[in-house]
């Protein structure tokens, strides 16, 4: 599982039927502190709730086609969830 940031949507005038009532959205890959990371993607928001500047949780390849337990969507990064918060703890083994 991965974080990024939405960016914007994707307007498609024609969707592979198992993809009507899903929005597609562009998200800006993230690392841990937030920073972006590699090229936007193109993501199915598979809740609906997601909007412009949400960080998110998404998923990619295989897990991505089947996040939704009734259908299976050719895609290859699905989100599925909102991040609330991020916490960071740089301790590392023997500092505990």
């Amino acid at each position: 599982m991965d974080i990024g940031k939405i960016i914007g949507t994707v307007v498609a005038t024609r969707k592979d039927p198992s993809l009507i009532g899903t929005r597609l959205l562009m998200i800006q890959p993230l690392d841990e502190s937030g920073e972006s990371i590699g090229t936007p993607l193109v993501a199915v928001d598979t809740q609906g709730v997601a909007g412009y500047g949400d960080v998110i949780y998404m998923v990619t390849g295989g897990d991505a086609v089947s996040v939704l337990p009734s259908r299976r969507m050719p895609v290859d990064v699905a989100i599925v969830g909102i991040v609330d918060s991020i916490t960071l703890s740089h301790a590392k083994h023997g500092d505990e």
